[in-house]
């Protein structure tokens, strides 16, 4: 293999998150073609190329049609224009990596040498989802020749789905967050104390939460880090002490999280968070921060001991003035503890681990001449089982 061809549903300046993290380390061992979701109505139908990151090179589509993602509108144009820019490229030599199903039938007449399947989010369960997701998420199983997990919960979920699943929870890069960083100027004005989030703000994040929080302590004041998506902006609490501050970039992180006295993980239980396995609780920890958290399973299970998981307001105003009045001896104790979890954990091991188990997978096929998986032929199985369960429950 020469080349990894991702196809994803995240866009590569969006939040830098999982993709980002795992395939700019990947592109110093291969180069990397990250394939976004087409931009739609656009006056012809093009790909943009962008150099992203070194190894990196986005391939942006711009297409005519009107509908959103990896519309089956787009599927013949994604196909042609994927197919010529490889061509263009000279690019021969390739696995296939996907972070969405969605993206299956846009790859469906490419002749990848392996096939790789990250799943980070049980998107199926995502706000909006289309109903076709579960189908081409069979096929996806079908066809990969490795599987990768974004979290034990998501393992669980998927490890009997195919014979190669490997759990890679979310990870992070210690030395960004280190601490000692200036406070972010925009919000050198906030007072103290400051408790922060960063992230995405959508349909996962429990603004009611957020919102009780203000209102029982208005003295205290909550950064809001990050952009609102899929979510009417108007929905966001607003109160004196609750400061919006909208998408930063990812070098801007530690300025903010580090310039906070309590970090919150104020997740709604739903269904879009069954799975989830936040990146930003590694981060916080990186930072020195403390935590509360939510029920979520994948912050629960690993690092229940060190962040209070409370269901409400009350919970997390109880836990955050813990933190706040911790006496030295306490305090000590609680960074050892989250420093030995940052010491066992890193984006560059995950990523090496990652590239050993497909370098390993693309000895194994070429040792044993086996055939790449037909990916039209196994959407078309998919969805013929699908239409034939459908009809059983008539």
């Amino acid at each position: 293999m020469k080349t990894l061809v991702v196809f994803s549903h995240l866009r590569w300046n969006f939040v830098y998150q999982r993709p980002q993290h795992l395939l700019s380390r990947l592109a110093h061992r291969w180069p990397v073609i990250f394939i976004e979701e087409p931009m739609p109505d656009s006056d012809q139908d093009r790909i943009e190329h962008i150099a992203a990151a070194p190894g990196v090179e986005v391939w942006r589509p711009h297409v005519r049609g009107g509908a959103h993602g990896f519309h089956p509108d787009h599927k013949a144009v994604m196909q042609r224009l994927v197919a010529q820019s490889l061509a263009d490229q000279r690019i021969q030599d390739y696995w296939i990596w996907f972070y969405t199903p969605m993206a299956l039938p846009m790859a469906a007449k490419l002749e990848p040498e392996g096939i790789i399947y990250d799943s980070m989010d049980e998107l199926s369960l995502f706000r909006g989802a289309p109903r076709e997701l579960i189908d081409q998420e069979n096929a996806l199983f079908k066809a990969a020749d490795l599987v990768f997990t974004g979290g034990r919960s998501l393992y669980n979920a998927k490890k009997t789905r195919h014979a190669n699943v490997h759990c890679f929870p979310s990870s992070v890069d210690a030395l960004h967050f280190r601490q000692g960083t200036p406070d972010h100027p925009l919000q050198q004005a906030i007072a103290h104390p400051r408790l922060g989030y960063c992230g995405v703000i959508d349909e996962r994040i429990d603004l009611e939460l957020i919102a009780g929080i203000a209102d029982r302590r208005p003295d205290w004041q909550i950064v809001m880090v990050g952009p609102v998506v899929k979510i009417d902006p108007a929905h966001c609490p607003q109160r004196p002490n609750i400061h919006w501050l909208g998408q930063q970039g990812y070098d801007d992180l530690p300025a903010f999280i580090n310039g906070w006295d309590v970090c919150l993980l104020p997740f709604a239980l739903n269904e879009s968070t069954r799975f989830i396995s936040p990146t930003k609780t590694l981060e916080y920890m990186a930072c020195g921060r403390p935590c509360v958290s939510t029920a979520i399973r994948d912050v629960v299970e690993p690092y229940g001991h060190v962040v209070p998981i409370h269901p409400d307001a009350d919970g997390f105003v109880a836990a955050a003035e813990s933190f706040l009045q911790l006496d030295a001896a306490s305090k000590a104790q609680h960074d050892r503890q989250v420093a030995d979890i940052i010491a066992r954990t890193s984006w560059d091991a995950t990523a090496a681990a990652m590239a050993d188990l497909i370098a390993q997978a693309q000895a194994r096929r070429e040792q044993e001449e086996l055939p790449v998986a037909n990916i039209a032929a196994e959407l078309a199985r998919a969805s013929s089982a699908s239409s034939a369960s459908a009809a059983l429950s008539a």
